[in-house]
C-alpha cells in the first residue's frame, strides 16, 4: 500500500464586484466583441480598494474546510499559490493560516504565476507521500487588477482576481492509476522565455510592484505546444491516455488556447472544463476556481479522472493527473 493524496474539500471566493467587457470602452479603445472573439471573456471579478489577496484566500478556504466537513485543527499545512501577495513578506499562507485560527503546522507561498497552483498542488503531493504532512490546503489566489496596464488593452482586459481552494488529505492506496487521488504530476520551467510575460517591477530591481507585459502571440504559441507535451507526459507517468480521462480542468487564460489544446490532446470540448467566461484569466486561482465551480454545479461524480494543466511567466507549466 501506499499514501495517496485525496481532494475532500474544494471551495472558492470571488469579489462583488464583476466588470462586463462594455466598461474598459470608458477609458480604451476596445469593444465587447474585440475581447471576447479574441479571449472568450465576457467578463471578470476586481477585488474593491480594500480587499487584498488574503481576503480572497481565506474566503476560499473557509468554504474548503466546510465542503471538506473538517474541523481546522486537521491542518497540517497551507500552501498559498500567488504572484500578488499583500506584502513583499510575510507569506499570504500565513496570513490564512492566522485568520483561519489554525496555531500549528507550517505554511508558505509558491510563486509560479499561472502554473502557480498545479506547482502548489505538487508540492502538497510530495509534503503528503514523504509524511511530512497529512492534510494540506492548498489555495490559488490573486488580486492582478493590482498590477494592470491600463493603457494597454492587449493585456487589461485578460485578467481578473479571485481565489480556489482545495483540501488534500492522506488515503491509502494499492499503488495503480485505479486509486484515488494524484496518480502523478509533471513540473517544468525555462527561464530563457521569462521575457515573454513578466511585471516590470519588484523589490529588488525597481522598488515598485510594476506592470504586467506580454507578448501574446509568443505566448500563445508556447502554450499549445507546451500544454498538450506536458498533459501527455503525465498521462504517461500514470499509464493513461487521453482517452481514460473523464474531465480537462485546463487554467483559464484564453478560449483559443483551451481550443486548441483539447484539440491537440484528442479531447472534446465536452470535457473540459470551462470558466474563463466568467472569470477572465485569474493566474494561479484559475484551476481552483473552475474546479469549484464545476464541482458545484455537479459536474464531477466518484472515480472521475481529472487532468489539470497550466501555463505561466517564467516561463514555467505543468500538469496534474488524479482520479476523484
Amino acid at each position: 500500500m501506499i499514501r495517496r493524496s485525496n481532494i475532500i474539500g474544494i471551495g472558492h471566493f470571488l469579489p462583488d464586484r464583476i466588470v462586463e467587457n462594455q466598461e474598459f470602452q470608458n477609458w480604451i479603445e476596445t469593444s465587447d466583441d474585440w475581447i471576447e472573439s479574441r479571449s472568450g471573456i465576457k467578463k471578470r471579478h476586481f477585488a474593491t480598494k480594500n480587499q487584498n489577496t488574503s481576503d480572497l484566500a481565506i474566503g476560499a478556504a473557509k468554504v474548503a474546510l466546510e465542503n471538506a466537513k473538517i474541523d481546522k485543527s486537521q491542518i497540517d499545512a497551507i500552501i498559498v499559490a500567488t504572484s500578488t501577495p499583500d506584502t513583499t513578506f510575510p507569506a499570504v499562507a500565513t496570513i490564512v493560516q492566522g485568520a483561519l485560527g489554525i496555531t500549528t503546522g507550517f505554511a508558505y507561498d509558491v510563486q509560479a504565476v499561472c502554473a502557480g497552483f498545479v506547482f502548489a498542488l505538487a508540492n502538497a503531493d510530495a509534503l503528503i507521500v514523504s509524511k511530512q504532512a497529512s492534510t494540506v490546503l492548498v489555495i490559488g489566489a490573486e488580486t492582478f487588477s493590482r498590477i494592470m496596464d491600463w493603457e494597454d488593452r492587449s493585456t487589461s482586459v485578460l485578467f481578473g482576481d479571485g481565489a480556489g481552494a482545495v483540501i488534500l488529505t492522506s488515503r491509502e492506496g494499492s499503488g495503480s492509476n485505479k486509486d484515488t487521488g494524484i496518480l502523478a504530476t509533471d513540473l517544468n520551467s525555462d527561464g530563457r522565455y521569462r521575457d515573454l510575460l513578466y511585471v516590470n517591477g519588484g523589490v529588488s530591481s525597481t522598488q515598485t510592484s510594476g506592470v504586467l507585459v506580454m507578448q501574446g502571440k509568443e505566448v500563445f504559441k508556447h502554450a499549445v505546444e507546451k500544454l498538450s507535451a506536458t498533459a501527455g507526459k503525465v498521462l504517461e507517468k500514470a499509464d493513461l491516455s487521453s482517452t481514460d480521462v473523464d474531465w480537462m480542468v485546463p487554467h483559464q487564460a484564453n478560449i483559443r488556447i483551451i481550443k486548441a489544446t483539447a484539440q491537440k490532446m484528442n479531447l472534446p470540448m465536452e470535457k473540459v472544463i470551462v470558466t474563463v467566461q466568467d472569470h477572465g484569466n485569474t493566474s494561479a486561482a484559475s484551476i481552483p476556481l473552475a474546479l469549484a465551480v464545476a464541482n458545484q454545479e455537479g459536474k464531477f461524480k466518484k472515480g472521475d479522472l481529472i487532468l489539470m494543466e497550466a501555463i505561466g511567466g517564467g516561463l514555467t507549466w505543468g500538469s496534474i493527473v488524479l482520479r476523484l
